[in-house]
């Protein structure tokens, strides 16, 4: 197979020599021809070396690195790569648990999958392109999907009509490319939960928070929960099987809400500990009082891109002043951040203007990340996304 050829300005070959897996358009001296979006080209320096070989796309970044050998991007190449994905998984023990049947097989950049997300829900795979490289070998890789996990995935849904760049018009429907369900509930360490893939965010859960949750259940007992942006209940089901005393969910999505019940109701049907509210985060927080010890705040993404950094601190350190002002003395507070233009800085810098503001004594007990299964590729730092702390206020 012979790919088309681009061609970097003098010296623009440097961070590709490092692995950095993106070629920014800036690079580019020339193009071998006229490339279509998604097409898969090979990357040589100015002295016509070859360096990579990827997706291309319209944008700033123009290629998407998905190896550094030259080599032909075929089934064995899908296999092979989600082979190692998977390997690292079981390695893990998130995959073939028989508690745990959600986790996430392929994470973009950090499984060397640029562009590509693969969550794995009991039998059901649902994947995700965020380019259109990925798109246009999707048949590919579901072909390679099921050969690498034969026997354990049935279906694939494929989830990706609102992550795809708009501009491409690829007219991209959500549906199965494989197989096809009604059964949407999974298992997590020993709880259950509905996964709306249909219609729900990500991939239907946040399969991100899956370690902290389970952290979090350590701290519940005998506690009074308060978990904001609760989405479909999650920190909120640990909470209970921790033992805490009551457990307040509020998101401003009535169908969120609605999914929150029907994942409590599945673990503990009928629990009085447990209630549920639609409304506004901020609203809320205004109008509660100091009844809570425990307080999840894990909102959406405030900034998603450069340009709205300030405004999304200021969101970070207004929103955490609240839970610093209400929060019982003694209390836990899990805070986090899924802003990838946040840095850990950023994040740590807009806590403590909150803290300092409410003049509360506070101790940082954790720093947590993203699990094992959400990789960060060493040579690709901006794969590091989710921040959180878990903080104790006197």
């Amino acid at each position: 197979m012979v790919y088309k050829k681009i061609f970097l300005k003098p010296g623009k070959e440097e961070s590709l020599k490092r692995f950095h897996p993106w070629v920014f358009s800036g690079a580019i001296a020339r193009i071998e021809g006229e490339c279509e979006e998604g097409e898969i080209v090979d990357i040589y320096s100015s002295k016509k070396e070859f360096i990579a070989c990827g997706h291309f796309q319209v944008g700033s970044i123009a290629v998407r690195v998905l190896t550094f050998n030259q080599e032909v991007i075929d089934n064995s190449f899908w296999k092979r790569r989600l082979e190692v994905a998977y390997d690292l998984r079981k390695a893990l023990g998130v995959a073939e648990n028989p508690i745990n049947n959600t986790y996430r097989l392929v994470h973009g950049e950090g499984d060397n999958l640029p562009g590509l997300v693969i969550d794995i829900y009991g039998k059901t795979a649902v994947m995700q392109a965020h380019s259109v490289g990925m798109h246009e070998n999707r048949m590919d890789i579901v072909e390679a999907l099921s050969e690498v996990m034969d026997g354990i995935v049935e279906n694939i849904y494929y989830k990706s009509e609102t992550t795809l760049p708009f501009k491409a018009e690829l007219g991209q429907e959500n549906g199965f490319i494989k197989g096809g369900s009604s059964e949407n509930v999974a298992m997590e360490y020993g709880l259950k939960f509905h996964v709306d893939w249909l219609k729900g965010q990500k991939t239907g859960f946040f399969v991100d928070q899956r370690e902290n949750r389970h952290l979090l259940e350590h701290f519940a007992k005998g506690r009074s929960v308060l978990n904001m942006f609760c989405y479909t209940g999650g920190f909120s089901f640990y909470a209970m099987r921790g033992g805490a005393k009551l457990v307040h969910s509020v998101d401003s999505s009535a169908k969120a809400i609605d999914l929150t019940n029907q994942n409590v109701e599945l673990n503990f049907p009928g629990d009085p500990r447990h209630k549920a509210f639609a409304e506004d985060a901020f609203k809320y927080l205004d109008q509660m009082g100091d009844q809570y010890d425990l307080i999840i705040l894990d909102p959406p993404a405030f900034a998603k891109h450069k340009d709205a950094l300030r405004n999304a601190l200021r969101g970070y350190t207004k929103l955490n002043a609240k839970a610093f002002e209400k929060i019982k003395p003694g209390g836990i507070l899990f805070t986090f951040s899924c802003s990838q233009v946040v840095s850990k800085e950023n994040f740590r810098n807009a806590i403590f203007t909150a803290a300092a503001q409410s003049g509360r004594s506070v101790k940082i007990l954790h720093q947590l990340t993203q699990p094992g299964d959400h990789p960060v590729n060493i040579y690709h730092p901006e794969g590091e996304y989710l921040k959180g702390l878990v903080l104790y206020v006197e």
